[in-house]
């Protein structure tokens, strides 16, 4: 399969989602959409663009040179990784003019650092906060593939995804539970939890894994020798083909009612909004490189760069999904491949983090949203 990451805007009728706990038809083709303090009504008109829904625009934007911002304790305070020349400099000669990278709790207001982890000749960073915000998961990498760990956030005490029965964690992430799932060098996957007990998910023991995503009692997951999506179900045993071939990543929205995708076809890749059976499959973006996705807290808003190439051009960007209008708006050009990106619980900041040739720097924008007449 051929991993160019991805892609394009296309061009998709609206998606009429009711975002919070309901919505209902008054008749022709008006929907009414209910979220907490307002009621938008939708014009569907006959799958046509809806002439009612939010407007995107871009407030304030603020770049930070050499840091890496990964998520979001509050509205002001972010998870970062950055160099750290308290710190001798990384012995392998390869390394040897880098400090080692470590990680922060940083105020944007007021730009105060908070060590959280430091630790002597070793890169700290791919960290993501637990759902209740008290642990961290990050990775600890020099040269190869990334260690896993915990961190406590209360007491700064930490433990690694690592020994029997697993050998060790080849990927991990966050399930909506707060427990953590993944690919283990063992084969097959694993569970654990943030107080540290770890355990073989005897369930799926299929060899080699590359995904393995968990919500509910579903676990997604595909294989180097099967790239096609598949659903395990814990409570009765039985797993089923998704229908999704050559699929690179699952991100599951905040709900837990709906599945980002991204799927690889030859020299492009597409992203596929869809339900967790996989039905109602929608390419909201499609072409030659796709990255930094990331679900706003309220599943409204998706963010994530894109290249393409229109008329013999490349078109590079960071962009934002607007389901309930199903548009797009660039927020910023020349965005090459953002590694992640990351909202704020309110959904008004969105930062993103891109490669500068040395290090990384990311970006704060500010989102704003409004119901056009």
């Amino acid at each position: 399969m051929n991993k160019t990451k991805l892609a394009i805007m296309a061009c998709v009728p609206a998606l009429l989602l009711a975002l919070t706990a309901c919505s209902e038809n008054n008749g022709g083709n008006r929907q009414v959409i209910h979220e907490p303090g307002k009621t938008i009504t939708v014009i569907d008109n006959e799958g046509k663009t809806p002439t009612a829904g939010p407007a995107i625009t871009v407030g304030g934007i603020k770049t930070y040179e050499k840091m890496e911002i990964f998520d979001w304790l509050d509205e002001d305070t972010a998870i970062v990784s950055k160099e750290n020349d308290s710190l001798a400099k990384m012995k392998l000669e390869e390394l040897s003019d880098s400090y080692p990278r470590s990680l922060y709790r940083f105020n944007l207001k007021t730009g105060e650092l908070v060590p959280l982890k430091e630790q002597e000749n070793v890169f700290l960073g791919g960290a993501s906060l637990s759902p209740d915000k008290k642990s961290l998961l990050y990775q600890a990498y020099a040269l190869g593939d990334p260690a896993y760990y915990v961190l406590n956030l209360e007491t700064l005490k930490s433990f690694g995804l690592a020994g029997d029965p697993i050998g060790g964690a080849m990927s991990a992430a966050w399930a909506d539970d707060g427990t953590i799932v993944g690919a283990s060098y063992a084969g097959g996957a694993y569970t654990a939890t943030a107080t540290g007990d770890i355990a073989a998910l005897e369930e799926l023991n299929e060899g080699a894994l590359i995904i393995v995503a968990k919500l509910g009692s579903s676990i997604y997951y595909n294989s180097n020798a099967d790239e096609t999506l598949k659903v395990l179900d814990l409570n009765t045993k039985k797993t089923k083909d998704m229908g999704l071939g050559s699929v690179g990543s699952v991100i599951p929205s905040p709900d837990g009612k709906q599945l980002l995708v991204k799927q690889y076809d030859g020299s492009k890749a597409k992203l596929v909004l869809c339900d967790l059976d996989g039905g109602n499959a929608k390419t909201i973006a499609e072409g030659a490189e796709l990255g930094g996705i990331s679900w706003s807290a309220d599943q409204r808003l998706i963010a994530y760069s894109m290249q393409a190439e229109v008329n013999g051009a490349a078109v590079k960007g960071m962009y934002v999904y607007d389901l309930l209008s199903g548009e797009a708006t660039r927020i910023a050009a020349d965005v090459e491949n953002a590694a992640h990106s990351s909202w704020s619980a309110s959904g008004d900041k969105l930062s993103y983090s891109v490669w500068n040739g040395s290090g990384y720097d990311s970006t704060v924008v500010e989102i704003q949203t409004s119901l056009q007449p």
